[in-house]
């Protein structure tokens, strides 16, 4: 690790961040655990690791333990089609239909309940752009909102261990209503984990196998996967949840958890674990523009256009979105080929860079790529939901507040 003040950080501010952590969060009990790893230039100024990775053992935090990452998973799965966009083999403008043909007549929300729906044809069809920046009309089951995601609950659409695989998630889409007219609303959805179908069919291969090869093994991302492995099992955390009074209630033990087998839904939008190093190292080639360490990933240009901002007519997530679920205010940012890009900084009322690339998991983990800065910073955690802390939020001003010499 650099010293901080060679990379223009203060390492007496940086200690804070330590130390507020431990007070308000893992020593209080709201959070089992802490890792942060904030690094600028490609250098680590600062790592926390604070907590247990299993409480009910009193097993310690460790620098490699592994995570589940969930919504982490969807700017990796983002990065592996815009790989294919490079090949010529899909475009960003290409119909949905295209590559999915039964797909064809997908229709809009009019009324009805599951199973018995009626739609309208939307106003266009639903582009391959539209499911990475989620204005394709599809949702998820836990939005709680409409008639819609409580079909995709009735059919249990997004279980890692359920029925379907990716090919039977897609056909089942199929047969169900969008939300709006693809292109006119953005709503956070499954629209990640057709990403991933996607690039397992055009690819003619599995999707944890072709992410390995186009993303993992060329970044030396040695503990990242679908499942845990036999050999990461010691370090695998538990999960947690809140409960009504303020508390933590094991909510995925580590031992006995799902993610310690294969799954059958290869979930492109959810289904990662990882650890701190392993996405630093993610977060890192998107800083760099596409490479790291001499392997290019993806091309400069095609990186600076994931990081712009695809909202219709330039507007931000506040304006357009049918479903916001998290601490955030999201004014002032909008959406990009796979995470929010924050284009005011003034309207999040948070120290940040125009350009600023960020997003985060339903574990409450985070990660952010500020350009400007060069800085990169990877936090995680294991409590669900998201919502529950604003510490994603605080952890911005704490780093910031530590950058002595900014390049803006």
């Amino acid at each position: 690790m650099s010293r901080p003040e060679t990379h223009g950080f203060s390492s007496e501010r940086l200690r804070r961040i330590d130390e507020f952590l431990r007070a308000r969060y893992v020593d209080a009990g709201r959070l089992p655990c802490a890792q942060l790893i904030v690094a600028r230039r490609g250098e680590t100024v600062h790592q926390s690791v604070l907590g247990q990775q299993d409480p009910e053992r009193g097993v310690p935090l460790a620098e490699d333990t592994v995570f589940r990452i969930y919504s982490m998973t969807k700017p990796v799965t983002s990065v592996a089609l815009m790989s294919l966009v490079e090949e010529g083999l899909i475009a960003l403008d290409d119909p949905v239909a295209r590559h999915i043909p039964e797909w064809a007549n997908l229709g809009v929300f009019q009324a009805g309940v599951p199973g018995g729906f009626l739609s309208t044809p939307p106003a266009r069809p639903m582009q391959v752009v539209d499911l990475l920046r989620h204005t394709s009309g599809l949702t998820y089951s836990f939005q709680y909102r409409s008639n819609v995601d409580a079909a995709y609950r009735q059919l249990d659409l997004e279980a890692y261990h359920g029925g379907l695989d990716l090919q039977g998630m897609v056909e089942t889409l199929g047969r169900l209503p969008l939300e709006f007219s693809p292109g006119t609303a953005w709503n956070y959805s499954v629209s990640t984990d057709v990403v991933g179908y996607l690039v397992q069919k055009i690819a003619g291969k599995p999707l944890d196998q072709m992410l390995h090869e186009r993303i993992f093994a060329p970044l030396k991302m040695i503990d990242t996967g679908f499942w845990v492995r036999e050999e990461q099992r010691a370090r695998f955390a538990a999960c947690y949840e809140t409960t009504p009074q303020g508390g933590l209630k094991l909510q995925d033990d580590a031992q006995t958890s799902p993610f310690l087998k294969p799954p059958r839904l290869l979930s492109g939008g959810g289904g990662l674990v990882s650890t701190a190093a392993d996405y630093q190292r993610f977060t890192r080639m998107l800083l760099n523009g596409g490479v790291l360490d001499g392997a290019r990933i993806l091309g400069p240009k095609t990186l600076k256009l994931m990081c712009a901002n695809h909202l219709p007519g330039g507007g931000d997530l506040t304006r357009h979105s049918r479903s916001l679920f998290s601490e955030s205010t999201y004014a002032g940012v909008g959406f990009g080929l796979g995470f929010a890009v924050a284009f005011d900084p003034v309207q999040t009322l948070l120290p940040s860079s125009v350009g600023e690339f960020y997003w985060g998991g339903m574990a409450s983990t985070a990660f952010w790529v500020d350009p400007v800065e060069e800085v990169t910073a990877v936090f995680m955690t294991q409590l669900i939901p998201s919502s529950a802390t604003a510490v994603r939020r605080e952890l911005r001003s704490l780093v910031y507040a530590a950058l002595t010499e900014p390049n803006a």
